[in-house]
């Protein structure tokens, strides 16, 4: 890494797919994770992985609809290593679906996660990394934060906003907390598990025939958090390379 500091990294939706490669990759580089997601039996099993090859990493139970939860898991994260100096705003759902099939409920769910949830990561890291003096605030977005698709308008819009937030927070933070903007085209996860339109699921099936390895969204992330810090790389776009999407 050319920046050899160990860093606290919280990372959000770790069970699975970009979230735990990602907590793999960073332990593997030897920062200190702290992971947070629902799926607790899940968290367990890769601390114990993360823990038995010599990584340092604990976790939580997170949901981070919830305000008060989030701000738990990263005051956890604090008192268990003293600071935290990268928050992975990570947790995302995906239950596409046409905008005339009326799926309220979904259109909810995708807002709750994907950007309230991403903001309050924000607020609760905030303030802690304005009181050390710095931190690093990385949001997983999506291609879908750049271009609209049949089925995903309402996904897309919430990860629009999630790269107006990320913009505007670089923004405010006037070099002292920098901010990174990831956005993944189609990637091995379990997203798509989501999709109960039947349409949709299959649209989204034949979509991902061509995906990358939750791994190359891990080493994005390893390398913006592993620039100097007077380097902010603030936008990431990383697709197959065999697709046009």
């Amino acid at each position: 890494m050319p920046d050899q500091t160990v860093k606290v990294v919280a990372i959000t939706g770790a069970s699975s797919g970009i979230g735990e490669a990602t907590a793999r990759r960073l332990a593997a580089d030897g920062h200190r994770l702290f992971l947070g997601a629902r799926r607790t039996d899940r968290l367990d099993r890769l601390v114990t992985e993360i823990t038995a090859n010599g990584g340092a990493a604990a976790a939580q139970r997170l949901d981070v609809t919830e305000a008060a939860d989030v701000q738990d898991f990263v005051a956890a994260a604090k008192e268990r290593y003293g600071r935290v100096d990268v928050m992975v705003n990570n947790a995302g759902v995906m239950p596409l679906s046409p905008l005339e099939a009326l799926r309220t409920e979904e259109w909810n769910c995708m807002i709750d996660v994907n950007v309230r949830g991403v903001l309050h990561g924000i607020c609760a890291a905030l303030p802690v990394m304005r009181a050390q003096g710095g931190g690093h605030v990385v949001n997983i977005a999506s291609v879908g934060a750049h271009e609209v698709s049949p089925t995903a308008a309402v996904y897309c819009a919430t990860k629009f906003a999630v790269r107006a937030i990320s913009e505007g927070l670089r923004q405010e933070s006037a070099g002292d907390v920098r901010v990174t903007l990831v956005s993944p085209g189609v990637t091995e996860s379990e997203l798509a598990d989501s999709i109960a339109d039947p349409d949709a699921r299959a649209a989204m099936r034949a979509y991902r025939a061509v995906a990358l390895p939750a791994s190359a969204i891990a080493d994005a992330v390893a390398y913006a958090i592993s620039q100097p810090p007077h380097v902010d790389v603030n936008e990431i776009v990383v697709r197959p390379a065999a697709s046009a999407q």
